[in-house]
């Protein structure tokens, strides 16, 4: 390292225990900048690369702490979403979905009600 770094510049690296300069923040969440950043990345990477990366993260987490491991986080997930939201949460997420299927059925039923005239 060439330049110089006061002591509260330095913090130790989590994985190494090395000492190492510490890392400059960058935007605040929320912010004008901090939505240029992202879709400036968004443009130069593209969608492929995004879920190119996510499936190699989930395949290595897969790899490392075994298929049930997302039973656990999601049994988790769902007893602490029904302990701050509440049973009712369920409910009306259900017949939000619900209404959805039956208007997806509907429309597949006028679809192929109407390809069946078309003979």
């Amino acid at each position: 390292m060439s330049a110089s770094y006061s002591p509260s510049d330095m913090v130790i690296d989590q994985v190494t225990g090395e000492k190492r300069p510490r890392r400059k923040p960058g935007p605040k969440p929320g912010t004008e900048a901090a939505r240029r950043g992202g879709t400036a990345a968004r443009d130069k990477y593209g969608k492929a690369f995004y879920s190119r990366i996510g499936t190699k993260g989930g395949s290595t987490v897969r790899e490392r702490h075994g298929s049930d491991f997302y039973t656990d986080i999601g049994r988790k997930g769902g007893e602490s979403t029904k302990r701050n939201q509440g049973i009712e949460h369920y409910s009306k997420i259900g017949r939000i979905g619900g209404k959805q299927a039956h208007r997806r059925k509907d429309t597949d039923e006028v679809t192929s009600s109407s390809t069946k005239r078309t003979r």
